[in-house]
Formats: structure tokens, C-alpha cells, sequence
């Protein structure tokens, strides 16, 4: 295989930089609100009233209902209208929902809250602004470093999460999520000037389900299930089994990070040069060996601990490199479109993993959780492995 040489390599310009930084911004903001909950929310969700392990469940999964019902349609919105209203309008809604839950008594005041913070579906339209602003051939690294930042914001939201939940109450996340959109939305000001996108002449969805994209749509479907049933039942492992307290859960999610950025940053830089699709199935067995780990042998700390940094490398590589590939082999003018099936594919697999979650955690045991999430993912990698050696 030969190396590319240096004149061949193809760099970002000033105002492809620019853009990928603010949009990349808006992203990590607004994700923010949203990660900070996942290790405190299904703890918080058992003190509300009415509440119940599959509300709970749902709790904690119902924003992925909206998310993947509004997707699509404000994904051909902004074909049609621009990016920046569709954007402007998923922020507001955002905020709206944030402020609802955090003012909340009951569980269905939070569950409401949460399925408004989802009706602010813009993750398909950020996406498809970074490809009217990044040509093809910076695609895939403008889309991982989307998915670097809002991997950094995964890691951060991990350590306030706990910490001001332990010492400011959940209420105060869901209110510093509401102002995170609403800063979101004015770095939209500091964006340079992005040619539209060429406009669909009609609204249809066929051009974005051809078979290699609904592959990729189902995997991140699964990639999301499987990520928001671990953390339903997660929290309670660390807290019932192992004995942590609620302010010291950081400790794990920091640690676990870092030591993942060492497995999913040379994997993101190694599928940027190679394209080589045995890396997705490697990173699927490193979230089934994480999974069959907590399933069997959470018993102390360090089993935890190892098997989290998995995970989380096995995940974070996913969550670049999936949307990188949609967007290369989505057609330009219907890439919002594209971008909006891959997303609710995404959001759908929150709800239904939270709805999952909550089902199994319903005898009080996290392995059982954890067993089916391995479950979901040793037949993800069947299916990777048998579709990999059907095009050999």
C-alpha cells in the first residue's frame, strides 16, 4: 500500500477551519446538557413521584423519541428553508424543554420536559451544515473532529454531571442546559459565510434509503440503544454494588475516559487513512467485551473501571466515523434528508435502549442490563462480520 505524499494531502482552508470550529461548538454545547444527565438522571428519576423502573427507563430515553420523530422532517426542512432557522428554532425548543423539567414535582412533568428537549432535533441539520461548509475531500476528518469535540464534551458533562448533581440538586442541570442552548445558539453569529446548499425539488426520502445507508442508520441505532441502557442501569451498579457515592462517580467516568481517548483517537486516525471496515468490527467487540465484563465480573472497582475504558473507546470511535461515512455517501441534495434518517436512527435507539433499560432493571439487577445490551451487540458483530465477508 503506498502512502500519500505531502503534496497530496488536502487541508482545511481558514474558512473551513472556522466553521467546523463553531459549528463543532454548538454541538459540544448543546450535547452538554444533555451527557450530564445520563450518570445522575435514572437516581434522580427513582425520588419523583409515580415513578416506576420503566418510567424511569423512560425517563431517561424519551428525549430520543421526539429526537427521532423530528429528525427527518427538520433535516428536509432545512433543505428547503437553511440550516440556520431549523437550527435556531431545535435550540429554542431545546431551552423550552430544560427549563419545563427542571421545574418538574412529578415524573411526568420531567418525562414531558425531556420529550420537548428531543423536539429540538437538530443533530441532522449541524451535520449536514458542516458538509455545505467542508469539501468532500476534508469531509471525514471535519466529521471527526465534530465527533472529538463532542467526545471531549461527553468527558467533561461526565465530571459536572455527578458533581453538581451532588451539590446543586439535577434541577440545576437541567437549567445549565437551557442557558448551554441559548449560548449555542449565538455562536451561530460567529460563523463565516456557507454557500446553501443546493436545493431539493422535492420532498422525498428515497435517495436517502439506499441499502449502504440504512446499514449505517441501523448501527447507529443499535450504537445508541446499547449506550443509553448501560447508563440506565450504570449509575446503579457504581452506587448499590460497588458502594460509590454519588460525587465520587466522576472519578470512574474521567479515568475510564482518558484511557479510551488512547484506543478510539488512533482508531479515528487509522479509519481516516485506511477506510478499512474491520475497524467498526472491532470497535463492536469492544463494546460486547465491556458488556459480557459488566454482566460477570463487576465485583470490584478495577473490572468496572477497564471495562468502561472499552466501552468508551469502542464507542467514541463509532460515533465519529459513522456519521463521516453517511455523509460521503449521501447525495448532496439530499444530505439534510440523509442526515435526518441517520439521526432519528440514532434518537430512536435512545428511546427504545432507555424503554429496554428500565424493563430489565426492573428486579433491581444492572447485569441483566448489561447482559442484554451484549446480547444486542454480539449480534451487531454477527451481522458486521457477515456483511464484510459477503463483499469479499
Amino acid at each position: 500500500m503506498s502512502l500519500k505524499k505531502p503534496e497530496d494531502i488536502i487541508i482545511m482552508d481558514a474558512a473551513e477551519r472556522r466553521s467546523v470550529g463553531v459549528i463543532a461548538l454548538i454541538s459540544m454545547f448543546r450535547m452538554f446538557g444533555l451527557f450530564a444527565l445520563l450518570p445522575v438522571l435514572s437516581l434522580y428519576a427513582t425520588e419523583l413521584e409515580n415513578a416506576t423502573p420503566l418510567l424511569i427507563g423512560l425517563t431517561v430515553g424519551a428525549y430520543g423519541l421526539t429526537q427521532a420523530s423530528l429528525q427527518i422532517p427538520l433535516g428536509m426542512l432545512s433543505d428547503r428553508i437553511g440550516r440556520i432557522p431549523v437550527i435556531l428554532l431545535g435550540l429554542s425548543i431545546f431551552a423550552i424543554g430544560s427549563v419545563i423539567a427542571a421545574m418538574s414535582e412529578s415524573i411526568y412533568g420531567v418525562i414531558t420536559g425531556r420529550l420537548l428537549q428531543g423536539a429540538g432535533a437538530i443533530s441532522s441539520t449541524l451535520s449536514a451544515l458542516i458538509t455545505d461548509a467542508t469539501r468532500k475531500e476534508v469531509r471525514t476528518k471535519s466529521m471527526a473532529g465534530i465527533g472529538i469535540g463532542i467526545g471531549m464534551s461527553f468527558m467533561f458533562a461526565m465530571i459536572a454531571g455527578p458533581l453538581l448533581a451532588a451539590n446543586f440538586g439535577v434541577r440545576s442541570l437541567f437549567l445549565m442546559a437551557a442557558v448551554m442552548a441559548i449560548i449555542a445558539g449565538m455562536f451561530l453569529t460567529l460563523l463565516p459565510n456557507i454557500p446553501r446548499a443546493k436545493k431539493s425539488k422535492r420532498w422525498s426520502l428515497m435517495p436517502a434509503m439506499r441499502i449502504n445507508l440504512l446499514r449505517i442508520d441501523f448501527y447507529a441505532f443499535l450504537l445508541h440503544a446499547i449506550m443509553t441502557a448501560t447508563f440506565v442501569a450504570f449509575p446503579f451498579l457504581l452506587t448499590s454494588r460497588l458502594g460509590l457515592a454519588l460525587a465520587d462517580h466522576w472519578k470512574i467516568y474521567i479515568g475510564a475516559l482518558l484511557v479510551s481517548l488512547l484506543i478510539s483517537i488512533p482508531m479515528i486516525m487509522s479509519d481516516h487513512r485506511q477506510g478499512r471496515g474491520q475497524l467498526i468490527s472491532m470497535a463492536i467487540g469492544m463494546i460486547l467485551i465491556a458488556h459480557l465484563v459488566l454482566t460477570f465480573l463487576s465485583f470490584s472497582v478495577i473490572p468496572v473501571f477497564l471495562a468502561l475504558a472499552i466501552y468508551f473507546g469502542g464507542f467514541n470511535f463509532l460515533e465519529a466515523g459513522l456519521p463521516a461515512r453517511l455523509s460521503i455517501l449521501a447525495d448532496d441534495a439530499v444530505r439534510g434528508a440523509s442526515l435526518g434518517m441517520f439521526s432519528s436512527a440514532q434518537f430512536l435507539g435512545a428511546f427504545i435502549g432507555g424503554l429496554m433499560g428500565g424493563q430489565f432493571l426492573g428486579q433491581g439487577r444492572p447485569a441483566d442490563v448489561f447482559y442484554m445490551c451484549a446480547l444486542l451487540a454480539g449480534i451487531w458483530l454477527a451481522l458486521q462480520v457477515f456483511d464484510r465477508f459477503s463483499k469479499t
